[in-house]
């Protein structure tokens, strides 16, 4: 097993890729693995890895030009207390894509990165499931 297999990668397509790992980084806890700005840089929490793709990395060359934009996927992270995470993201001026939606798993809020891209915001309920 390599480094790499140790991490789930997800490829976001990003505008300005230190802005991006800004973001990732003073929010949500996440570290710089490789810095290679403004092209590319990857960022890592615990089994996760962003992949930041900027206009001139190979990554974002290789998309083709009638993908769509920024949509329903999204980054899934779990938190123990969503109501204080609310609470600390909008004091650091971080704006909501949604209201707090509950449902048999737990509770949910999204926001989006500076490209647009969503991340899921999850409490899991009393039982402890951790599916949305």
């Amino acid at each position: 097993m390599t480094a790499h297999d140790q991490y789930a990668s997800v490829r976001y397509l990003v505008d300005d890729v230190q802005a991006a790992v800004d973001f990732y980084t003073t929010h949500f806890g996440f570290t710089v693995n490789t810095d290679a700005a403004p092209a590319f840089a990857d960022v890592v929490r615990g089994p996760l890895r962003l992949l930041l793709s900027g206009p001139a990395s190979s990554g974002a060359r290789a998309t083709p030009d009638d993908a769509t934009e920024p949509g329903r996927n999204r980054v899934h992270l779990i938190v123990d207390d969503l109501d204080a995470e609310i609470e600390r993201l909008g004091g650091a001026g971080l704006s909501f894509r949604s209201e707090v939606v509950g449902g048999p798993g737990g509770r949910q809020i999204l926001l989006a990165d500076p490209a647009g891209n969503l991340i899921e915001i999850f409490q899991p309920g009393a039982s402890g499931a951790h599916r949305p």
